[in-house]
């Protein structure tokens, strides 16, 4: 098989990565795609450093043993953690990973109050104070542990009731009118996306990274002479650490498109 023609290996904590295929999907709908999910040990980004760094290094020598032309990294948390273990490990393929969308929320109006939404993990990495620090002179960015939102997508409730209490009783200390925008910092959080508009109000703008890390996929492969050619529509395998039948219908409902694998959505 020739290099182009092998798939891009896209893995999460579960099943939030999802959020970043679907960008990549609609960017670039030629390519093959596995998703590896591990929802068996989501979610990642209330776990220690060590234990998050061990489960993505497992979930990156699945999908490199399968082949993949690239890796994606649709986890923050996974990337904070672990992106340049993960690139000196697998040198010789690209290795893409995602960050908080901060920039493009900081530059979106004069000095914004940011929120950032992420796992308790990602937050207290430093790559993401880095990034905050990065910015500090030029908006008020303030971060916003999220522990127990990533359950409600792994379980599939992505509106509704719950939810919206839960969002409410979050956002309770920032519902003064001064907040201007919001930061998805976790690939789950999109699926939510509307709840948290409807929580915070219109004027509320929300950021989030998938769309930039497909882009910089893109880059990487055309770098390598490693973008597959030709008009067919590429194909979609779904695998996770679960066999949970229902994740599978889960997965395909938020790629939000029929999958269309080579082989049945599973293991």
């Amino acid at each position: 098989m020739e290099d182009s023609e092998r798939p891009i290996g896209v893995f999460d904590s579960g099943v939030g990565g999802i959020s970043v295929l679907r960008e990549l999907v609609a960017l670039m709908p030629q390519e093959n795609y596995i998703y590896y999910g591990d929802s068996a040990h989501a979610p990642y980004g209330t776990k220690t450093l060590e234990e998050v760094r061990a489960l993505t290094l497992a979930d990156a020598d699945l999908l490199v043993g399968q082949g993949v032309k690239a890796l994606v990294a649709a986890c923050n948390t996974a990337t904070s953690a672990a992106i340049q273990l993960l690139r000196e490990r697998f040198s010789d393929i690209p290795v893409i990973g995602i960050e908080p969308a901060l920039k493009p929320a900081v530059l979106s109006r004069v000095h914004p109050r940011v929120l950032v939404m992420a796992t308790p993990m990602t937050l207290r990495e430093e790559k993401f104070r880095r990034l905050m620090e990065r910015f500090r002179e030029q908006a008020r960015v303030e971060p916003l542990p999220c522990p127990g939102l990533v359950e409600f997508v792994e379980h599939g409730e992505l509106s509704g009731e719950a939810l919206e209490a839960f969002l409410r009783e979050l956002f309770a200390p920032y519902q003064d009118g001064t907040v201007d925008c919001v930061v998805l910092g976790c690939t789950h959080y999109p699926f939510v996306r509307e709840t948290i508009q409807s929580v915070l109000g219109e004027h509320v703008k929300i950021f989030d990274g998938g769309a930039g890390t497909a882009r910089e996929t893109q880059r990487r492969l055309r770098e390598r002479g490693l973008l597959r050619s030709g008009g067919e529509k590429g194909t979609v395998t779904f695998q996770n650490s679960l066999s949970d039948p229902a994740l599978y219908g889960l997965a395909r409902r938020l790629l939000a498109g029929p999958c269309v694998p080579e082989t049945p959505c599973g293991m």
